[in-house]
């Protein structure tokens, strides 16, 4: 089940929501776990081990935060138990065959490198004494199976939400309408913007890259970074939209990004809690910039070496890994101040290298990854093969709606917009239009699968 899904809009979420209010305070993090494991269920249905291992992984952690809190048996000792667990799982089904060069044939869990990552933030912030082990199995499960967040994130650390998990959330009208106002948005953002857009990367997939264009090349990898943006922007707004429908603060994932003057910037405004994960969990303890330059060198690699393999188990996730590492060594070592300090230049900086960058993210086969880049840079190529003319002008044409759609919404004129128009009486029927504008294109069956589903 996903967000954005006639179901889950006029099923799921109202049935939940309506229990979750009427029902007495006291069990409200039991409606969240249970409606959780529900949803869970339901996208995991097909591997129904899978969801005793989710279940059986939150009694597991449970039972080790309790251990650390305690020290019964030190507290180093099932922390690392805890680590390898949650990690060796998450390996086993992601890594071991890229690693092993094995051929296992298992499929990936739902959500499984998000949830890893909450448990795992959960054991080592209560080992270094952060927060406490919560005492209360159904609010741990709570936590973990959150469905606002299981999926495909915002990354949730219990310390951003154990006060509101604790307390007993009243209803607040004020609070419910901006939650429908990030859930509406967001759903749009989704169905309007990166369905739409993502057709034009389809299409081009289909065509074969060795049939396109050089100037349909850069508009179709143009087209792929509207999609994953808004895609995976999307899904976080609705995340924030459902947490506040049920009076809990979900953390902001993004942050304008494709604004940014320099890569470095970029990811701080992109996927912005696995980024605090990784900076908080893998970069300080390394040393962070407190060290050698070469250390600090190495600790950089290992944070985008690291990264890069958490988006996929693939060369490409490597090399992609890798290259922004070298993106952003360039940046702080030479060239980083003077596009903060000149912006035009920073922007073109980001226009060019941003599509480069997601078009390595892009394509897993590194054969086809190859013909790609010949396509864009037809200097290194022997020219295109059976180049349909026109092909450019066509699909111009044909998404020129929604490419400046994509465009527009990727400054911040729309959410000032939308801040302007708070609370005004024309603020209700663009948000209906909105709403039913991604309805109806849910109905005739205009819908593509989440794509960070897949990480």
């Amino acid at each position: 089940m996903v967000f954005s899904s006639i179901d889950f809009i006029f099923k799921f979420l109202p049935i939940v929501l309506l229990v979750y209010y009427l029902a007495p305070k006291k069990y409200q993090n039991t409606i969240i776990f249970v409606s959780s494991i529900i949803f869970y269920s339901v996208g995991a249905v097909s591997q129904p081990s899978y969801i005793l291992l989710f279940v059986f992984s939150i009694g597991v952690n449970y039972i080790l935060g309790l251990l650390i809190h305690t020290g019964k048996y030190g507290k180093k000792l099932p922390l690392i138990i805890g680590l390898v667990y949650d990690f060796g799982w998450l390996f086993l089904f992601k890594y071991a065959d890229f690693i092993l060069n094995t051929n296992l044939g298992l499929i990936l869990p739902l959500g499984i490198s998000f949830y890893t990552f909450q448990m795992v933030s959960y054991l080592i912030d209560v080992y270094r004494d952060d927060i406490r082990a919560e005492l209360s199995f159904i609010t741990f499960g709570a936590y973990v199976s959150m469905f606002v967040q299981l999926i495909a994130g915002p990354i949730v650390k219990y310390r951003d939400v154990s006060l509101q998990l604790e307390r007993q959330r009243s209803f607040s009208y004020i609070v419910f309408a901006e939650g429908i106002r990030n859930f509406v948005y967001g759903l749009g953002l989704k169905v309007l913007i990166a369905n739409q857009v993502g057709n034009l990367w389809t299409q081009l997939s289909t065509i074969g890259y060795d049939s396109i264009s050089t100037k349909l090349a850069w508009l179709g990898i143009v087209a792929y970074s509207f999609q994953l943006y808004f895609d995976f922007w999307g899904y976080s707004l609705m995340a924030i939209g459902l947490g506040k429908m049920l009076g809990i603060n979900i953390p902001k994932n993004f942050n304008h990004p494709y604004t940014s003057l320099t890569m470095t910037e970029f990811w701080r405004r992109w996927h912005m809690t696995l980024g605090s994960w990784f900076r908080e969990y893998v970069y300080i303890p390394l040393g962070g910039n407190r060290v050698s330059t070469g250390r600090w060198i190495f600790n950089l690699f290992a944070v985008w070496a690291l990264t890069g393999l958490w988006h996929g188990a693939a060369w490409n996730f490597v090399l992609w890994g890798v290259l922004l590492f070298v993106i952003m060594l360039v940046e702080k070592l030479f060239i980083g101040d003077f596009m903060n300090s000149h912006h035009l230049a920073g922007h073109i900086y980001m226009i060019f290298l941003i599509p480069l960058t997601w078009c390595i993210f892009a394509i897993t086969d590194f054969s086809q990854l190859g013909v790609y880049f010949t396509r864009l840079f037809p200097i290194f190529g022997n020219g295109p093969v059976n180049v349909f003319e026109g092909d450019f002008l066509k699909n111009l044409l044909d998404f020129k709606y929604v490419l400046v759609a994509g465009l527009l919404f990727s400054t911040r004129l729309p959410e000032k917009f939308f801040t302007a128009i708070k609370t005004h009486y024309i603020e209700i029927p663009i948000y209906l239009a909105i709403f039913w504008g991604s309805v109806y294109c849910l109905y005739i069956g205009m819908n593509d699968p989440f794509l960070y589903f897949r990480f």
